[in-house]
This record gives C-alpha cells, structure tokens and sequence, in this order.
C-alpha cells in the first residue's frame, strides 16, 4: 500500500493557484486509479484506489499550507505506514517551472507544509517530489498564491501528467531508483547548437 500526500490550499480562490500544484498531481493519479472510493477524514480529502495490485491512498489535506502535517500524521498512523510508503507532492519555486525532483529527506527549503509535515512527524527524512513552479518577480507569498499565466497554463496539463507519471515510477521502484531516474533526466543538457558559416 502506499500513500501519496498532494499539498495545497482549500476553496475556490485558491484553486489552480502554483501553491496547489500538489492538489493537481494527486487529482490525475486518482483519475489513473480504478476502484475509487473518497470521504472526507483526517481533515483531509481522502481517496482510496487500486493500481494493478497495489491499493493507493491519496490524501489533500483541507487544513490550509501551514497545518498540513496534521492531515499526514493522522493519517499515517492510520494506515500504519511506514515513511518509505508515502510521497509528499509540493510546488517549488527555486526550480523551473515543469522541472520535478524527487528526493528521500532533506530540508523542509523554506515550504511551510513540508515544515508542518517534519514537525508533526519529527523527521525530515520522508520522501517528496517537488514541482517546479519558476520565480516570479515580487514577493514569494504573493508568487506561489498566484495563478498561472496564459502560456503556464496552457503547458499545465503535460507538467501534472508527467509528476504523475513520476509517482507510478515511485510506485514501482521506490524513492532511490526512481530519483536516479527522473532527476538525471531533468539534468541532461540540451543538444548543442550546430554553428554553421555565413554564407
């Protein structure tokens, strides 16, 4: 069984907003999943489903950014999972936007719900996968509680199909080998660009 926490802000206004990518990814993979069954429980958005064997649980806290934790603590204790068996998903914004990293601990890198998750949980050693949202030019509460422009919009739909795609490697493999998977594939260089002579 594995759990996968999308994190984000409920009610319309946030909606779409780069702050709710989380929300977004955790919305297609449910889409993925056959047998869906959802409730509200643990203050959270919560969906149960199947994939291939494996019974996914998908969890959108409703407590606002900064009081995710409480969502994911009670809800791993529920399920009596170990943390090798969930997957927080978060925006970014120090990466570009569409680029996804995933990582099995590390710093909380200044995001309020991974600082609420670490501190309910007393560790950082739980696995993410952050999306890249890009960096605006004004304060950062005002960028990531922003809704993407036209041409981020119209690139939204590829960027959450390929994070989920990324969690079903996490599904298959695990955090290390599909880490080494998805962050070498978003490292490699673009081709050289041929210089030819003017003629």
């Amino acid at each position: 069984m594995r759990l996968v926490v999308g994190l984000g802000n409920p009610g319309r206004e946030y909606a779409r907003t780069r702050h709710n990518v989380g929300f977004l990814a955790v919305d297609e993979l449910v889409g993925r999943l056959a047998g869906v069954s959802g409730r509200s429980r643990f203050r959270a958005l919560v969906s149960e489903g199947v994939r291939g064997t494996e019974k996914i649980v998908t969890v959108k806290p409703q407590t606002f950014m900064n009081l995710s934790g409480t969502s994911v603590r009670e809800a791993i204790h529920w399920y009596k999972l170990d943390l090798e068996d969930v997957l927080v998903v978060v925006d970014d914004m120090d990466l570009p936007l569409g680029q996804i990293r995933l990582r099995p601990d590390g710093s909380a890198g200044g995001h309020n719900g991974l600082k609420s998750i670490f501190s309910e949980l007393g560790t950082t050693t739980v696995p993410r996968m952050r999306v890249g949202i890009g960096r605006g030019g004004g304060s950062s509460t005002a960028h990531v509680l922003s809704r993407f422009n036209e041409s981020e919009a119209a690139e939204l739909p590829e960027i959450v199909e390929r994070a989920v795609d990324a969690i079903d490697r996490w599904i298959d493999v695990g955090i290390v080998s599909a880490m080494n998977e998805i962050n070498q594939r978003a490292e490699k260089p673009a081709p050289a660009q041929v210089q030819t002579a003017p003629s």
